[in-house]
């Protein structure tokens, strides 16, 4: 079972959701205070289960509604994925994937890890 891992910044805190092996599969904004952050978590586990893929590194791709998760390629050639909410706010973002299906994988880690992931707090 994953779990959200909120953890401080110098400019306030952010969390982290994480696959049952540890690894990170998705990231957050930093927030101003650790109520903003619960929200953000509140909205992941809301959204994520029903949250449409949409894919970006097609042409003319289909455009999907919001909550979705919108899969591109950054700068470096490697495929991300960011969460973005029904107000069209991103509210988690991944790693790079060299691999397509990686990036998916990691889509599907979301959405399976972030329904019941238990909140802990990390210093």
């Amino acid at each position: 079972m994953g779990k959200f891992v909120m953890k401080g910044t110098k400019t306030g805190i952010k969390f982290d959701l994480k696959a049952s092996n540890g690894q990170i599969i998705a990231s957050s904004q930093v927030y101003a205070s650790p109520a903003s952050c619960k929200k953000g978590i509140a909205s992941v586990v809301k959204n994520a289960p029903v949250a449409a893929v949409e894919d970006q590194t097609v042409e003319d791709y289909a455009r999907e509604k919001n909550p979705k998760f919108e899969i591109y390629t950054d700068k470096a050639g490697e495929f991300r994925f960011r969460l973005k909410a029904k107000n069209g706010q991103i509210i988690a973002v991944s790693e790079g994937y060299t691999a397509m299906s990686n990036c998916k994988n990691g889509i599907a880690s979301v959405r399976k890890n972030a329904v019941d992931a238990p909140v802990v707090k990390e210093d």
